[in-house]
């Protein structure tokens, strides 16, 4: 692991725990650190969150770690042996709920393409439709002379 992932991982894990354990703003939420990204120098850090609930809970906890800006990143220059504490901006982080609507999508597309069985009046057993490009059970295909 290279230096920089180790510095992204290690403000990861002391932003989360500042986060969680001290910091006692009221307007907080279910905040996770979902990543770090560092510039190459190592002096500017964006870090991502998420936060469970809808678009006023991460206007509210924007708020909140914005304001706490300058107590988390005394509270890293304390905890991580760095040259430079780097600059940090907070981002949100709204890939969980894109993933979560594009697999809601292709649920929707599942159910539309599956065969839906249908009873067979006669016998009260349930047959399987058709599934349009497949061919019939027990005809056989003709070729053309």
């Amino acid at each position: 692991m290279a230096r920089y992932e180790k510095v992204c991982e290690a403000l990861r894990q002391e932003v989360s725990s500042i986060i969680h354990d001290e910091l006692k703003d009221p307007r907080l939420g279910f905040v996770t650190i979902t990543r770090v990204e560092l510039t190459p120098d190592l002096r500017y850090a964006k870090i991502f969150f998420s936060v469970l609930g809808e678009d006023e809970a991460y206007k509210r906890t924007k708020e909140a770690l914005d304001s706490a800006l300058g107590f988390i990143r005394r509270l890293i220059a304390q905890r991580i042996k760095l040259r430079f504490v780097p600059e940090i901006a907070f981002k949100e982080d709204r890939s969980c709920e894109y993933s979560i609507k594009i697999q809601q999508v292709l649920d929707e597309i599942k159910e539309l393409n599956a065969p839906m069985p249908s009873p067979d009046v006669k016998t009260g057993k349930k047959i399987r439709k058709e599934v349009r490009g497949e061919p019939k059970k027990g005809r056989r295909l003709r070729k053309k002379k």
